[in-house]
């Protein structure tokens, strides 16, 4: 069996176990969905808060020179003008001839095996005309153009040029908007930074691969502003940083690799851009960005807004506009990242066994407590004082009493749970319980007052 058909056979089997157990449901299912949405169930929520609890934990709490906002996603449209995001953040699109059904011509032709960075629109038609590239329907296709990926709505009752607004792209021009607030507010010293975390909209073409690229997300994002003159050095310590965010993930150091965005693929106002990807099932992919973004956004918002951008350096007369460094991270390729390096396979006394191999810190459920028998009275009171004591003290604790307890370790296996606490007639005896952990399947004697 090919590698590719290999991966394709692992990414169906996260899909499934993902609905199957409660982590992720295709959105407004029940009404035969809508593409590019998701909705997150119980297990997926937990897992999604943990991710996002241990970034702003790492880059926000943990740290002196970081400060958090949470900006409105709908913003004046003036902002979205100077930002270039109404001229220029478009995707190359192609249509088909007969269906009318309309696709990323990049991905098209990626999948046709041909490079496409750095490629103008005219030189995708040609490449698509010459080689007869046809659509996933076996269609003609019509020249490419570029598409708008904002959502664009309208604000107030009445609707003209001026009610346009914008689900926001991306959370970045939040912090900038901000940057003058919370300078005036805290006067941090230089380097700082300021984070946010938040739900970002993009009318996606051709959503695909899952929850990798969808048309709702959220972005974790950090503007860092710093003097210029330090910008290499203050950038090659968010390399370190982000690859310490990688390690805290559980993803294996061999799948993550940096890409050094060549010039010509670079924003106009980027020195540097290094992505960062991962080995998903579905290839080497885009898993989050780093880039020097200069003093382009607040250049802009000083020269469009007439607000004074500058940072004066505490104690002297100097002045400048800071320069920026942005880590933006994605939470829903973060959360696809951490399945696919937890997803594993082995075989436990000869039967195929399916469990999510996740870091305890990022685990749904950490404690699963069962009574060994449901139809005893005595040990399901007992378990339920144990599982009492572990709910107050991690709150993601799980009571199950379905199946046998073969079933039960089979089930918290497959839902990531480190861990099951068997209460048993034992116990009774001697205020012990029997601790089985995930990845071993190791069974040892623990007294409750040591859980």
């Amino acid at each position: 069996m090919s590698d590719k058909n290999t991966k394709n056979e692992k990414m169906e089997a996260i899909v499934s176990l993902a609905k199957r157990r409660g982590f992720i449901y295709q959105g407004s299912e029940v009404y035969g969905g809508l593409s590019g949405t998701w909705d997150y169930g119980p297990l997926g929520v937990a897992l999604k808060r943990n991710i996002m609890n241990l970034w702003w934990k790492m880059f926000v709490e943990d740290r002196e020179d970081m400060y958090g906002v949470d900006a409105a996603i709908l913003m004046n449209q003036k902002v979205w003008k100077a930002s270039g995001h109404v001229d220029t953040f478009t995707d190359p699109l192609v249509e088909d001839l007969d269906t009318k059904q309309r696709f990323r011509a990049d991905h098209l032709l990626k999948d046709a095996g041909f490079e496409v960075d750095g490629l103008s629109l005219d030189d995708m038609t040609t490449l698509i005309h010459e080689n007869d590239v046809k659509s996933p329907n076996g269609n003609s296709l019509s020249d490419v153009r570029t598409f708008n990926m904002m959502f664009k709505t309208t604000v107030g009752p009445v609707e003209d040029e001026n009610s346009i607004s914008y689900l926001r792209p991306e959370t970045a021009q939040g912090i900038f908007t901000n940057y003058r607030n919370v300078v005036d507010s805290f006067y941090p010293d230089l380097p700082f930074g300021v984070a946010q975390q938040g739900k970002a909209f993009r009318n996606e073409i051709s959503p695909r691969d899952f929850i990798f690229r969808s048309r709702e997300f959220e972005q974790m994002e950090i503007e860092y502003f710093i003097d210029p003159a330090n910008w290499e050095t203050e950038f090659n310590n968010w390399v370190a940083l982000v690859h310490e965010w990688t390690n805290a993930l559980g993803l294996p150091a061999e799948n993550v690799h940096e890409l050094e965005v060549p010039d010509a693929d670079r924003a106009h106002y980027s020195k540097r851009t290094i992505d960062f990807e991962f080995d998903f099932p579905i290839g080497r992919e885009e898993l989050l960005g780093l880039a020097y973004r200069g003093s382009f956004d607040l250049d802009n918002i000083q020269r469009d807004a007439g607000k004074n951008m500058a940072y004066v350096v505490k104690g002297t007369n100097t002045k400048f506009i800071p320069h920026v460094i942005e880590p933006s991270f994605g939470v829903e390729r973060a959360l696809m990242a951490v399945l696919s390096a937890s997803y594993t396979e082995d075989e436990v006394n000869g039967e195929k066994r399916v469990f999510l191999k996740l870091p305890e810190h990022l685990a749904p459920i950490k404690y699963a407590v069962s009574p060994l028998l449901k139809n005893k009275p005595e040990l399901v009171v007992k378990a339920r004082e144990v599982y009492a004591i572990l709910k107050k003290k991690y709150g993601n604790v799980m009571w199950d009493d379905n199946g046998n307890i073969g079933k039960r370790y089979r089930r918290q296996d497959e839902i990531g749970t480190p861990y099951c606490v068997v209460i048993d007639f034992d116990t009774l005896e001697d205020n012990t319980v029997t601790i089985r952990e995930r990845d071993t399947t190791e069974q040892k004697r623990v007294a409750i007052s040591e859980l």
